[in-house]
């Protein structure tokens, strides 16, 4: 991505934002191409303070976050609970590091999600994140079942680790890394036919999907989809696994969106959310026949192990971020204020051209935009798109924090949905300003120039994006 210079991207107060030291050194030393992204988009600010739903800069902006970190602070930033757990912990001086010794937390924090999932699931393996807990189930999978294929979604999005990336082949996130793992085959989303015909061939240790597709556009599964996906894996001899990475922790109201479903699967994957965002965390939950497929004697009781799986941190985070959502009730919360959200959304957009659909269970929800009617407003989306598929979208992302303070996101794999995730403890008066906020913009969009005349400038901007 080439970019003109940084004073034709942002305005003086905005680059004296930029110019700091540590600024400097992360382009030179860490990622200078996320840098210039971040200046082409106008959104390279610099946080001073993240509490609840508001993030506050350098020159005394207030941001209202509606992405959460893409579903990491369900609890809100910084929640004051987990960060006094944290101090506590810390103060202790406990074995946080140890790796010798029976860690009383984790067990703990295993006994306490296990009990939430339900089901069948009572053992936990914690990681540091979303990707090495996909890695973890396809380890695990292939160790149970002795098969090696494994089976996913279009437009599912699991992780960027090698395995991870194996169970996303059709998107671009797999493109340069030379060759994934072999026998890992994807069906439609919401397609039970072309499932078991696969499943049918008895080589897939596992079917591995989020039971709501949240970067392909939160895309929400038919009512029996889901349930007779899993009667299928039962009747082949596959492990049918959810990828519970940012549908978890109570976002889409139950503790797991696969909870909507009354499902029982075999493993689950969590992360994201499971430590409040402070420290990295994950966790897989699955069966004790899965578990000890793997763990099966002593010689094997370190054979699957991560470093930082099981610190006191992260432990002592996740009891916390439990008992916060426990006590403020935010699986509820989560439930009611985001069908609230939904209805205050779709009543607003009703009308305008460009949009599509307003989707989503608890608070993961998505604005879906689509190709105008109107001929003069056709002409202008379409050239838009050919020159990148995210423009338009990006344009929505870049006024909603440029002219209204409110940070969110495209989907990742779908830039024609625009993400509306906010923590679950966001206030009527939030939704209520985001609400407003996304009538503006439309209005503008389907009223006035600027709008197309920010877009061009912004091609002219960018290169090859």
């Amino acid at each position: 991505m080439k970019v003109l210079e940084h004073s034709a991207l942002t305005s003086g107060s905005d680059r004296a934002e930029s110019q700091t030291p540590g600024a400097n050194s992360y382009s030179d030393h860490v990622n200078p191409q996320w840098v210039r992204l971040l200046e082409l988009l106008q959104m390279d600010v610099r946080y001073t303070r993240c509490q609840g739903v508001e993030l506050h800069t350098v020159n005394g902006d207030r941001i209202l976050d509606f992405l959460s970190g893409y579903c990491v602070h369900n609890v809100g930033h910084n929640h004051p609970a987990v960060i006094s757990a944290l101090h506590d912990e810390l103060e202790h001086c406990g074995p946080a590091m140890l790796q010798s010794h029976v860690a009383d937390l984790a067990g703990e924090l295993a006994e306490r999600l296990c009990r939430l999932a339900g089901g069948r699931l009572n053992k936990a393996y914690f990681c540091s994140s979303g990707s090495e807990g996909v890695e973890t189930v396809i380890k695990f999978a292939r160790a149970h079942t002795g098969r090696a294929g494994m089976l996913y979604c279009n437009g599912a999005f699991h992780g960027l680790t090698l395995g991870a990336l194996s169970l996303m082949a059709d998107s671009s996130w797999a493109k340069g890394f030379g060759p994934l793992l072999p026998d890992f085959d994807r069906v439609p989303f919401n397609d039970l036919n072309e499932l078991e015909q696969k499943l049918a061939t008895r080589k897939y240790a596992a079917f591995i999907l989020e039971p709501i597709q949240s970067e392909n556009g939160i895309r929400i599964p038919s009512p029996d989809y889901l349930r007779e996906a899993q009667a299928l894996c039962r009747r082949h001899g596959s492990l049918f696994v959810l990828d519970e990475v940012q549908t978890g922790m109570y976002r889409t109201g139950p503790f797991l969106a696969g909870q909507h479903y009354a499902l029982d699967p075999d493993m689950v994957v969590l992360a994201k959310a499971l430590s409040g965002g402070l420290v990295p965390s994950g966790a897989v939950l699955m069966t004790d026949e899965i578990y000890e497929s793997v763990y099966n004697s002593l010689g094997r009781a370190i054979i699957h192990t991560s470093t930082y799986s099981e610190n006191g941190l992260a432990m002592r985070a996740g009891l916390a971020v439990l008992q916060v959502c426990e006590e403020e009730d935010l699986g509820q919360r989560a439930t009611s204020m985001g069908a609230k959200l939904r209805q205050k959304l779709s009543a607003a957009l009703t009308g305008y051209d460009l949009v599509g659909e307003v989707r989503g269970q608890g608070m993961l929800n998505g604005i879906e935009f689509h190709s105008p009617k109107k001929l003069t407003l056709k002409v202008p989306f379409e050239a838009f798109r050919a020159i990148h598929p995210a423009m338009f979208g990006q344009m929505l992302v870049m006024r909603l924090f440029r002219e209204h303070k409110i940070l969110t996101q495209v989907c990742g794999n779908n830039f024609m949905v625009l993400k509306v995730a906010p923590p679950l403890i966001v206030t009527d008066e939030q939704m209520d300003y985001f609400v407003a906020a996304a009538r503006e913009v439309m209005e503008v969009v389907h009223s006035s120039t600027s709008f197309w005349g920010d877009a061009l400038r912004l091609a002219k901007r960018a290169i090859n994006i």
